[in-house]
């Protein structure tokens, strides 16, 4: 499949802004199942600092400040983006779950040890009680880990309600676990929480559905707006990305931007303004299949 991305995200102010700094990361990554044929950032006013950098994790960052007053601040990427299907391993024949714990402690091989980074807590996944008790009934001994991982991906999917209101960007997973409601941030940062409890390694994922469904298939929740999903990681394969907001295994029509191991590490705008009063903030998404020549 080949998509067109478009991201627009503006901010109006009541007040004129001195300054407006910003980190971006918002260019769709090249992957094994991925190949961005265009990118292309405008950004209005014109910055006058404007830095693209690869980050730890191999994302693409921008970096910009807008030095002189203004009261609109729009941000637009538009990309061309090749997906295919990715190769995924049948659950059943992955390796049992507490096994893989011990792999991963081992570490045999160099993708192993850099795995090993996301079995910890990170700033916005805690490690805690609630999110192994949740994640247990998933995982009893012996359970594949990719069969445990796609039902706990189902019960997240079941059992939590899709709420826009019920969450900001300072939510925590322990109150998203209480209330059993948010967005698909939250819902990815839950089954993160609940899968490194367990001691297993898990990563967050930002990127795009796509927004019109085939003929005769419901629209997938997340598809007019950034979203974000798992990847789990299973020894003798690799990544295996889920998603927990519409309980699916990803497939072509997902579009990569960026991991790392939580939303701060890959927020697709994030930065700081000086003045300006009161802001209003606008996100439009638009991802169109485009005719494959």
């Amino acid at each position: 499949m080949i998509y067109r991305v478009t991201h627009r995200t503006g901010y109006k102010y009541s007040l004129p802004a001195s300054l407006s700094q910003n980190e971006l990361f918002l260019y769709p990554r090249d992957t094994p199942f991925q190949e961005v044929l265009e990118r292309q950032l405008v950004i209005t006013p014109t910055p006058q600092y404007l830095h693209s950098r690869t980050d730890y994790f191999g994302n693409i960052a921008h970096v910009f400040m807008v030095q002189h007053p203004h009261n609109e601040l729009a941000i637009r990427v538009s990309s061309l983006v090749k997906t295919k299907r990715p190769l995924t391993p049948s659950p059943e024949a992955t390796m049992p779950w507490e096994k893989v714990i011990e792999h991963l402690a081992s570490h045999p091989e160099p993708q192993d040890l850099e795995a090993q980074q996301f079995v910890f807590a990170s700033p916005l996944v805690s490690l805690s009680s609630e999110a192994l008790k949740y994640a247990s009934p998933s995982f009893p001994l012996g359970v594949p880990v990719l069969t445990g991982a796609a039902d706990l991906v189902r019960r997240i999917y079941t059992e939590f309600a899709y709420d826009k209101s019920a969450s900001n960007v300072e939510t925590t997973v322990e109150h998203v676990l209480m209330s059993r409601k948010g967005v698909c941030q939250d819902f990815a940062l839950v089954a993160i929480s609940c899968l490194r409890s367990l001691g297993l390694a898990a990563r967050y994922v930002s990127g795009y559905l796509e927004t019109l469904p085939p003929p005769g298939k419901p629209k997938l929740v997340g598809s007019d707006a950034s979203h974000a999903w798992i990847s789990v990681f299973v020894p003798d394969f690799g990544w295996v990305d889920l998603d927990p907001t519409n309980n699916l295994m990803a497939n072509e029509t997902y579009i990569t931007v960026a991991w790392g191991r939580d939303y701060g590490d890959v927020s697709p705008v994030k930065g700081v303004v000086m003045g300006g009063g009161i802001h209003e903030l606008s996100v439009v998404v638009d991802v169109s299949a485009q005719r494959e020549e």
